[in-house]
């Protein structure tokens, strides 16, 4: 009795059906990241929430070093592009809540304007660094930030409640 052969295209055929991987999309830590909400706020007028963010944030993220930052434990996102790292209290001598995605300054910058309805305002490039700012409130400025190398495919966005000098 002669052996079935074996089908390359039959064992391509049982496999699940391939989809791009995406990341979750992570609506809280973009509502912070973007000044929508404010830990510094809730810390006095509603420690609930504050409370609730926290629990949140040590599920979904793991410290990752002596820089204060966290990192995903699975793959998360803000508006599509892929979080790498997260300073949930402050970066330098800034205040506030920021992360860094992958993805290069142009295309974040081009997300948040996508995502307001207006463009990023006190955009500069100097010191090796290019930046852009928006105030959207008392204590809350949008910031975006990034090293002035075109090679550079990470970018900082963050909300920044204040800049100490």
């Amino acid at each position: 009795m002669a052996k079935p052969k074996f089908s390359a295209v039959f064992a391509l055929a049982l496999l699940p059906p391939l989809a791009p991987v995406r990341a979750a999309e992570d609506d809280g830590i973009a509502r912070m990241a973007m000044c929508r909400d404010s830990w510094f706020e809730w810390q006095s007028k509603e420690p609930a929430r504050l409370k609730a963010f926290g629990e949140h944030f040590r599920a979904d993220f793991v410290p990752k070093g002596t820089d204060g930052s966290f990192v995903p434990k699975t793959t998360r996102s803000i508006l599509g592009l892929r979080i790498l790292r997260v300073y949930p209290g402050s970066v330098g001598m800034g205040v506030g809540f920021s992360l860094f995605v992958d993805a290069p300054f142009d295309t974040a910058r081009d997300a948040l304007t996508h995502r307001f309805g207006k463009p990023l305002e006190k955009c500069e490039t100097s010191d090796g660094m290019r930046t852009c700012g928006l105030e959207l409130a008392a204590q809350r400025t949008l910031t975006l930030m990034s090293s002035d190398d075109p090679k550079t495919s990470e970018t900082l966005i963050g909300c920044y409640y204040f800049y100490e000098k």
